[in-house]
């Protein structure tokens, strides 16, 4: 497998470490040329490309690449990839599967009910609608190339530097109540299994939502992590008193159960952290973010 990672965040990099050891190959991006020059100095074949220009290197990548995971988000233009190396991508003779990281956020408002990856797509949000447009280029893309793809519909991300036990280490935990309100989330460990999982699933892919099994609201992770820890528990705010950036607002404006029963079925995944609990319990156990 020549594998080529296009955007090299917290998710695409817990990926890349499981994945590395079934690699021929293994190309990374990043949009500035000292984050390419960290990630090399750390071992990385890194590449840089700022959404725009595909250089002669990153190129000779993508021509060679047998497989593909995009982590690179869509802005009001499109999805920057298929801008950019789209008629690359289509001449890549070896490219046989593309996975592609989307979100929940496609779903909008369900007023709390549970959603599959049959249920209509009704992105509220700017940024949701992008990734919908994104999703529907890829999987045209897809058709056109004979390629296979995945599309992981991502919830909440969080993990090892990135979560309420942080937060609450750090004093900056809230406990922010709206009655009936409940959030997904995943940790980072499940997306990476559940992308190896995908990668080297045989047979074709399609729609996936990448979520634990029990959507809850934020409240109940912080009161868990604080008792596990030992500290206070941070004071309750009422929503309409909380002071929130205009997106941390907009995410309570959203309310739906995501389903997480196809990937199961389909890829046979087994969760690492099935729920918030098993999640802060590595964390406060200070288990690495992904096995070697």
């Amino acid at each position: 497998m020549k594998l080529l990672i296009f955007g090299f965040g917290y998710s695409a990099q817990a990926f890349a470490q499981l994945a590395r050891p079934l690699c021929e190959s293994l190309s990374v991006t990043a949009r500035s040329v000292e984050k390419c020059a960290r990630l090399t100095a750390e071992g990385w074949d890194a590449l840089a490309f700022d959404g725009t220009r595909v250089s002669p290197p990153l190129a000779e990548a993508v021509a060679g690449a047998t497989h593909l995971l995009v982590s690179v988000p869509p802005d009001a233009a499109g999805d920057p990839v298929l801008n950019a190396a789209r008629p690359l991508l289509a001449k890549a003779e070896r490219l046989t599967c593309v996975l592609y990281l989307s979100t929940v956020g496609v779903y909008g408002d369900h007023q709390g009910a549970w959603v599959d990856e049959t249920s209509t797509v009704k992105p509220i949000s700017a940024r949701s609608l992008q990734r919908v447009a994104a999703e529907n280029a890829w999987q045209d893309f897809a058709r056109e190339k004979g390629c296979d793809l995945g599309i992981f519909r991502l919830s909440g991300i969080y993990g090892p530097g990135r979560s309420a036990v942080d937060a609450l280490k750090a004093g900056t935990a809230r406990r922010i109540i709206k009655p009936g309100q409940v959030f997904n989330r995943i940790h980072v460990k499940d997306i990476a299994g559940a992308l190896l999982a995908a990668i080297t699933h045989h047979g074709p892919l399609g729609v996936f939502n990448l979520t634990d099994d029990e959507p809850c609201p934020p409240q109940d992770v912080v009161d868990y992590a604080a008792k596990r820890l030992g500290l206070p528990l941070p004071p309750e705010i009422p929503f309409e008193e909380a002071a929130l950036s205009e997106m941390a607002r907009s995410f309570y404006g959203e309310n739906k159960r995501v389903s997480n029963a196809l990937i199961k079925q389909k890829l046979g995944y087994e969760f690492v952290c099935p729920s918030f609990r098993e999640g802060i319990d590595a964390l406060i156990a200070g288990s690495p973010a992904m096995s070697p």
